[in-house]
């Protein structure tokens, strides 16, 4: 068949909200009767969005699981879409749930139960880059000359996602969101999240459940945290230096941060942008917390900053995976493999393109390397093996002594960074994969074990799927490339 549709579903379970996108890919053949077959997306569907859900928690250290299920269970039969009919997908936890108690035990269950999901437990990072595509943020760095920034804002974190020319740059988390301090309608206190109060200490602001604030002080606060934030991303202050802005970090600031040209804020605060100011304490926490005056915050205070505020292209549903498009390939008949390690389902990829000159001059490739690694090692587990592919492009004429030096600096790198690994996965665009894999086992030994495929077209971001050899020398290649419900196109990649 040349022609077919996939369904496929994304559902985000976040700090206050959970959401779930159905659609529908039509992938087309774009290779000759006579080329092995290659497959498009030529049509792209949102079938079904779902309401937005309150998050259901046991406590405050564990999802209810069996409420997910339910929600799932329930839009499903509204959507007409039985788990059966489901091809691709994501599901992923996101903010403060992703730190609870059964969070691995969640994503594990509704994968299990809902079809064929690529899934990703859902780090910070992982979070801000699927936030940033999803709400156009890549798109759009493709189009200007600066950097673009997405701030993805939700109950518990703000992820932000910078990109340059279609790439990620980097991602950075805060201690920033909605549902950090909650409150009635005569700002009593409910609670004040423990991820929040050493940034509160810090700047002398003492707040605990059952005390009473006024308007003026929740502005006050959201003022502290919003300038903290955009004098970070507009690079006027330096976390070395600010004890304030160390607080409200939630793991490692950026290694640089590029200037920024326009930045934009999806998640429920760019959502919440939308509506109208809140004027009173009974506005402020219509949702029993300081949502809406953080949003609006945001917005007033971006004018101070010479970079350009622009409408996220999704909002509170950016996080949400549409679909993953699947094209079937098969890798070169050059390749370097150990059948023992197939098949290899929902691998992620991250993409190195090497340059001329960073075979010519050591540091350069080192510090790439070691960049990408420690990207992997944030965005995915380092406990799975393998954690990730790399996909390798831009090698052309590669002669015998720069391949061994790529092959030293690859071995160095992988297993200083994930020692405990079994496995190392190498995907190239041309074909060298035979050479390049037989120097990495002849370093790496008994471990980690080395596939190295090549004639592959992958992404940076992209899933694949490894199957079992085909006549002992070829092994079928899925690859999932995630796509984003867009409002102006339906899908965007």
């Amino acid at each position: 068949m040349n022609n077919q549709w996939i369904t496929s579903v994304g559902l985000d379970i976040g700090t206050s909200t959970t959401k779930m996108v159905i659609s529908r890919l039509k992938l087309v053949r774009s290779s000759g009767a006579l080329s092995l077959p290659r497959f498009e997306i030529a049509e792209r569907e949102l079938l079904y969005a779902s309401p937005i859900h309150s998050t259901p928690l046991k406590g405050g250290d564990e999802i209810n699981a069996e409420r997910i299920w339910e929600i799932v269970t329930k839009e499903y039969e509204q959507a007409g879409i039985r788990p059966a009919d489901l091809k691709s997908g994501a599901v992923i936890i996101t903010g403060e749930t992703a730190n609870k108690t059964n969070a691995r035990q969640i994503l594990h269950l509704l994968a299990e139960r809902s079809g064929d999901f690529v899934v990703a437990t859902a780090g910070a990072n992982l979070e801000g880059l699927l936030a940033g595509k999803g709400a156009g943020a890549e798109r759009r760095s493709m189009q200007i000359r600066g950097a673009v920034a997405n701030i993805d804002i939700g109950g518990g974190t703000a992820n932000a996602a910078i990109f340059q020319r279609g790439k990620l740059v980097g991602t950075v988390t805060f201690h920033v969101g909605g549902r950090l301090i909650q409150l009635d309608s005569n700002g009593v206190v409910v609670d004040v999240s423990p991820s929040i109060r050493p940034w509160l200490k810090t700047n002398g602001y003492k707040v605990k459940a059952g005390d009473t604030i006024s308007f003026r002080f929740i502005k006050e606060i959201c003022m502290g945290m919003c300038h903290c934030m955009m004098d970070y991303l507009a690079g006027q202050i330096n976390p070395e230096h600010d004890e304030s802005l160390r607080s409200l970090l939630n793991g490692e600031p950026l290694a640089s941060m590029p200037p920024i040209g326009e930045w934009m804020v999806s998640g429920g605060i760019g959502l919440l942008m939308e509506a109208k100011m809140p004027e009173i304490l009974a506005d402020v926490a219509v949702h029993q917390d300081i949502g809406p005056l953080l949003a609006h915050t945001w917005k007033e205070l971006s004018v101070q900053y010479p970079i350009r505020l622009i409408r996220a292209d999704q909002t509170v549903r950016a996080t949400v995976i549409g679909a993953g498009m699947q094209s079937t390939e098969i890798s070169g008949a050059t390749v370097h493999l150990d059948a023992s390690l197939l098949p290899i389902r929902n691998l992620p990829v991250l993409g190195l393109d090497i340059s001329p000159q960073m075979l010519e001059q050591n540091g350069l490739l080192v510090d790439a390397l070691d960049a990408l690694m420690k990207s992997g090692a944030s965005l995915f587990d380092r406990d799975q093996s393998p954690p990730f592919g790399l996909a390798l492009t831009g090698m052309n004429n590669l002669t015998y002594s720069s391949l061994q030096h790529l092959a030293d600096r690859l071995h160095l790198s992988f297993i200083q960074h994930f020692p405990a690994s079994e496995a190392m996965v190498i995907i190239c665009e041309t074909d060298i994969a035979k050479a390049l894999g037989q120097s990495l086992a002849r370093r790496c030994g008994h471990r980690p074990k080395v596939i190295c495929i090549d004639q592959i077209r992958v992404e940076h971001g992209d899933y694949i799927d490894l199957g079992e050899p085909i006549s002992g020398i070829m092994i079928p290649v899925v690859v999932k490339t995630l796509a984003f419900h867009n409002r102006a196109e339906g899908i965007s990649q």
